[in-house]
């Protein structure tokens, strides 16, 4: 990180004492790439019915506060998806672990589409991959196959992992969470995971699956972390007790296959921000009228907690 903003400095000065005199015809300026930011958005309506058909034109961006020009627009995405599924196996989730697995493959063999790639990771006390990136279902459905586990709940490592993994991926990058909520182990942090997410431009799905008959009285701060994580990130959450895990899946994979994709070029940045935050609006559409899912932000120095 160091190096990155030293380098910056240096570069903010040649630029300031730039003259032709110092150069020769061949030498050419230093050029700054603007990265195309993409997001992702939902939109439903006070029902939770999709809402589709919305053209460009429909759509405001705002960055910091600045509007911004839509340079890309599609209606549902055909970019590839990449997506690991990341199962709690921890102590408190052994007696649903084969209902897990069932539900899992399930999800796996409607959702995969020959462009996309898919992992699997378990996470109890540690993080484990059971199978990389493959968009070979068989392969799939033999790492689903392999989870065992026992132990503590390393639910934001899971996610700080996960995360790190699909930002070296192209295309969509979504996290899909199976846990009852609540880490138990003492090493990533929230903040940490939703900036790593943040950062490699990771979705969270969070399925939360817990027994509704509980609700009076268990410790409800592992299920809001994993709402507030989903809705930060653009994604969302589900509770698996309405439906069932199967219907919980298919409510992911269905949400997954309505989203608009916008993208722009920032312009008018406010020098200095690190992390910019991003609004998406429908203003023809009363306030309460539409409910539109999309990532809070982006980080601007997106190598910050990656590997040099």
């Amino acid at each position: 990180m160091g190096r990155l903003r030293r380098f910056a400095t240096v570069a903010t000065v040649a630029l300031s004492v730039w003259s032709p005199r110092l150069f020769s015809q061949d030498d050419k300026p230093l050029r700054l790439d603007v990265k195309l930011v993409n997001i992702f958005v939902n939109v439903t309506d006070k029902s939770g019915s999709i809402v589709g058909g919305l053209g460009q034109d429909s759509f405001k961006i705002f960055e910091d506060g600045r509007p911004q020009k839509i340079s890309h627009f599609e209606r549902q995405s055909e970019m590839p998806l990449n997506l690991t599924l990341a199962v709690d196996t921890s102590s408190s989730t052994f007696k649903d672990r084969g209902i897990e697995q069932s539900s899992a493959k399930k999800f796996v063999h409607a959702l995969m589409r020959s462009q996309d790639r898919m992992s699997v990771i378990q996470f109890n006390t540690y993080v484990d991959e059971l199978w990389g990136f493959t968009n070979n279902v068989a392969q799939l459905d033999r790492g689903i196959d392999h989870m065992r586990g026992a132990g503590g709940t390393a639910l934001y490592d899971a996610i700080y992992v996960g995360s790190r993994a699909l930002g070296k991926r192209e295309g969509r990058k979504v996290l899909v969470l199976v846990s009852d909520g609540g880490d138990t182990v003492k090493g990533s942090t929230y903040e940490e995971a939703l900036e790593q997410a943040l950062r490699n431009e990771v979705m969270i799905y969070s399925i939360i699956d817990v027994p509704i008959e509980a609700s009076a009285g268990r410790d409800l701060g592992g299920e809001h972390a994993m709402i507030t994580l989903s809705q930060d990130t653009g994604g969302k959450s589900f509770y698996a007790f309405e439906g069932g895990l199967d219907k919980a899946f298919e409510r992911v994979s269905e949400d997954l296959r309505t989203q608009y994709l916008i993208g722009y070029y920032p312009r008018n940045q406010e020098p200095g921000r690190e992390f910019h935050r991003i609004e998406v609006t429908v203003p023809r559409a009363a306030p309460d009228e539409f409910n539109i899912r999309h990532k809070t932000g982006y980080y601007g120095d997106s190598q910050k907690g990656r590997d040099d």
